[in-house]
């Protein structure tokens, strides 16, 4: 699903001032997902790792998840283009991964008027107040 950002911090890409972009987390390629880890280890220097996060906490791969999106519906623009995005920006951007590595196909938001478990008796028994005898 398209969907835009309004940027803080305008950016200049092929010579236009760029202040909103769209994305779509549903046309990430696996060759993006793929440049995205890619860059993101480049970009903290990091040449082999040992040890890799889980994706849902593996923060800096959702910003370049989240540039991932707007390449995939803009091939105009490349990581390089997004990777001059600062600030508050960048927070959205991680917001735009870390929704993409979440999402669950066919969750609904839940509702939380309803209890969506059971949760069973306490099973020690309450000690007598001052006020059972009478």
């Amino acid at each position: 699903m398209r969907e835009k950002i309004t940027l803080k911090k305008p950016l200049i890409i092929n010579g236009a001032e760029k202040t909103e972009l769209t994305y779509d987390i549903e046309e990430i390629s696996p060759t993006l997902f793929a440049q995205a880890d890619a860059l993101k280890k480049q970009a903290a220097g990091q040449k082999s790792v040992a040890v890799t996060p889980a994706v849902e906490f593996d923060f800096a791969l959702h910003i370049y998840l989240g540039f991932a999106a707007i390449i995939a519906i803009n091939p105009e623009i490349t990581f390089e283009d997004l990777d001059r995005m600062k600030g508050f920006d960048l927070m959205a951007m991680n917001a735009i991964g870390r929704n993409f590595t979440l999402k669950v196909e066919g969750s609904q938001e839940s509702n939380s008027d309803t209890c969506s478990e059971t949760i069973p008796e306490p099973s020690t028994v309450a000690l007598p107040n001052s006020n059972d005898g009478q």
